[in-house]
């Protein structure tokens, strides 16, 4: 079987799980695609995945109530042991990365690290991946058992399956944790997340200051109800948190719709926003890198254009 290890929050599926689904979908890997739900009061998520993978695994135990490094690979292990899984996916999240080496450790398996593609080539399974800056895109593959993390925003959104899957409780023989988390603090934001977000408008140097970065990407943000992102060169700058970068180095999106405002269009941050459904991008540079690969492009000065944006935009 394909064993996938759901993400979820505040009790509900993330946008990051149904994207492993459609990951395992295109890999040709053959197998019930599995999804492993850990936590604790986890129903509502189980019965969410059950709409898009062929059988769900649920572990709603006291123990996995808080994110643990050490609980979550050794309960991945178990299970993938036990189901004789030939593909482990674990989303590319700042916790995936930590625990996904500790399973193919734990299994003797090749790890396959930040894919953006899957496929199979004969009995291996091949991944794409960036590599020096995003410059290159390298294809690596392995035979045999792999585990592989999916980088977020590399896949479209699994759609429901056609009949929903069984679930199942499992048992899990879980180690006691050498490290206990004491405290956690989450940002809060009245805006929707970057990498749930149907439309996204990223500003980069080019709107000029940080008052300008508030009074035109945050206003035409709010009124669209969409996400703000922001490019390295912006973040470095110390303009915007570096929760909100989109490229190679921050987040990878997907959205509906992009808005990019006086964004250049380095390859690092393309990488990070080029599979976007649609791309508007609004620059005075008309040789603007950005420009090739948006759907929609405006030639001009972001101070006369981005107000009449939100003007029409508030009605």
């Amino acid at each position: 079987m394909i064993l996938i290890v759901a993400e979820h929050t505040a009790g509900k599926l993330a946008k990051a799980t149904l994207e492993m689904v459609t990951a395992a979908r295109e890999s040709g890997r053959e197998g019930p695609i599995t999804l492993l739900v850990l936590g604790q009061n986890v129903a509502a998520v189980a019965t969410e995945a059950a709409a898009v993978a062929d059988q769900v695994l649920v572990a709603d135990l006291p123990g996995l109530a808080t994110y643990n490094a050490e609980v979550w690979a050794a309960a991945t292990a178990q299970i993938a042991q036990e189901g004789e899984a030939h593909t482990v996916i674990i989303g590319g999240s700042r916790s995936g990365r930590e625990y996904a080496p500790r399973v193919a450790v734990k299994l003797d398996a090749a790890y396959l690290e930040d894919a953006t593609k899957l496929s199979s080539n004969g009995a291996a399974l091949q991944a794409q991946r960036y590599t020096y800056l995003a410059r290159v895109t390298e294809t690596v593959e392995a035979d045999g058992l792999v585990v592989v993390t999916v980088k977020p925003g590399s896949f479209a959104p699994a759609a429901p399956a056609a009949a929903a899957g069984e679930q199942y409780d499992v048992e899990l023989s879980l180690p006691a944790p050498r490290v206990e988390v004491t405290g956690k603090s989450v940002e809060k934001s009245s805006r929707v997340a970057l990498t749930e977000a149907d439309v996204i408008v990223t500003g980069g140097r080019g709107v000029g200051s940080p008052e300008n970065f508030s009074r035109y990407v945050e206003a035409l943000a709010d009124n669209l109800g969409a996400g703000v992102g922001a490019t390295r060169a912006v973040v470095d700058a110390g303009w915007r948190p570096y929760a909100e970068q989109v490229g190679q180095t921050g987040k990878t999106v997907q959205p509906k719709a992009y808005i990019a405002l006086g964004v250049s269009g380095a390859v690092q941050h393309l990488s990070g926003m080029g599979k976007s459904k649609n791309i508007i991008a609004i620059n005075k540079d008309a040789e603007a890198p950005i420009f090739k690969v948006a759907d929609y492009g405006i030639v001009g000065d972001i101070n006369e254009i981005v107000p009449a944006l939100i003007e029409a935009s508030r009605k």
